[in-house]
């Protein structure tokens, strides 16, 4: 697969190296921007203050996948968005799904090696699955569907309680997993 990042921090520079591991073709763009006419799939993984930009900033996004793993801890979405990724959705007019938001960069490369295997939660559109679900496998992990991207709100929303679970656990930082009773 053919996966352009916009972003090559924690996340999108993370992703990046393990999808390129995983022998899929990754470019990553900075804060430059560039061209992702070439791309199967392209990630947001920039600051959700910088959404806007970026994507001005990046030719050849129409009608791509796009991944958005942005959050939003304190920030609104753009005004008349109920989400990042719904605004993210209207400006390149792919499928687009929420995801790798709720996973923490420093922990990515650990996945793999992880039993069980970690989850990825992620809302979207069905025309995202794919990509989404091969995407988080090829990096160890589990995909988690929760719904259609108008749930991307509330995934958004979630990042902020997951901080806060961190917080309270005071262990650092954490995996999630869901498991059937049948698991235990």
């Amino acid at each position: 697969m053919k996966i352009t990042t916009l972003g090559r921090g924690a996340i999108g520079g993370t992703l990046g190296r393990l999808w390129m591991q995983a022998g899929h073709e990754v470019t990553m763009l900075g804060r430059d921007g560039g061209d992702a006419s070439n791309a199967d799939v392209v990630l947001v993984a920039v600051l959700s203050e910088a959404v806007p930009d970026a994507l001005t900033r990046v030719t050849g996004l129409e009608g791509k996948i796009v991944l958005d793993a942005t959050n939003r801890m304190a920030a609104a979405p753009p005004a008349g968005y109920a989400s990042i990724a719904e605004y993210v959705k209207a400006q390149t007019g792919g499928p687009t799904a929420k995801v790798f938001n709720l996973n923490f960069g420093a922990l990515l490369e650990q996945a793999a090696n992880t039993s069980p295997k970690p989850g990825n939660i992620w809302v979207g559109d069905e025309g995202a699955r794919g990509a989404v679900e091969q995407l988080t496998r090829d990096i160890g992990m589990e995909p988690l569907h929760g719904g259609p991207l108008e749930l991307a709100s509330v995934q958004e929303a979630f990042a902020v309680m997951l901080m806060g679970i961190v917080a309270d656990r005071g262990e650092g930082l954490l995996y999630y997993r869901f498991a059937s009773p049948r698991a235990f």
